[in-house]
């Protein structure tokens, strides 16, 4: 664009600005209305604003502005650390974050122990798992999603960009695992097969 912007454009600027939430496209429209392009216009803040100090991001299909990344620190305040989350409780994140949605029967088989009440509570307190409905299947078992705080906490634009196996195994986490795997070199886990009949 050339010269000033456009009221539309400014409108959008302003309503994302003052938002206290971040806001869906049809939520920005309750504000501007269908005056303009809103696609475009949120394209042309997000180049406006890249590089800057602030910067306009989409995050699980809601926009806000937030500080950029590399001046992040800058503005931190000293305050009490927030609990950090057990080993179990990251397992369980993790299990929903990749195979969401996700019941507590479904999370168990996959950790192989039983998940305590408390460790799902704790997910849903810090806003990043959230109850999605019920499996349509007998005893309609509860079933859980990640929420969009969730993505915006680990800097996330949707659950796509959670890491995949080539970048866990990068990141060297996976290589102890696959070590033992082929220590066992195909063995059954299991002493005694025979046992089992």
């Amino acid at each position: 664009m050339n010269g000033e912007p456009d009221d539309y454009l400014r409108a959008v600027e302003a309503a994302l600005f003052v938002a206290e939430t971040p806001l869906t496209p049809a939520e920005l429209r309750l504000h501007v209305g269908d005056a303009g392009d809103l696609a475009a216009a949120l394209q042309q803040l997000t180049d406006d604003y890249a590089g800057r100090g602030i910067n306009l991001v989409e995050r699980g299909g809601r926009w806000h502005f937030q500080t950029a990344a590399d001046l992040a620190h800058i503005l931190r305040r000293e305050k009490d650390e927030a609990r950090k989350l057990s080993r179990a409780a990251m397992e369980t994140l993790a299990i929903i974050a990749y195979h969401e949605p996700v019941s507590r029967a479904e999370i168990e088989a996959i950790r192989g122990v039983q998940v305590a009440k408390g460790t799902l509570d704790v997910l849903m307190e810090a806003g990043w798992v959230r109850p999605a409905g019920r499996r349509e299947v007998p005893g309609r078992p509860l079933i859980y999603a990640t929420t969009v705080d969730f993505l915006s906490h680990f800097g996330l634009s949707s659950r796509r960009d959670l890491p995949g196996i080539d970048d866990l195994r990068a990141a060297g986490l996976l290589d102890p695992v696959d070590l033992a795997l082929e220590g066992l070199g195909g063995q059954s886990v299991l002493e005694n097969d025979d046992d089992v009949a």
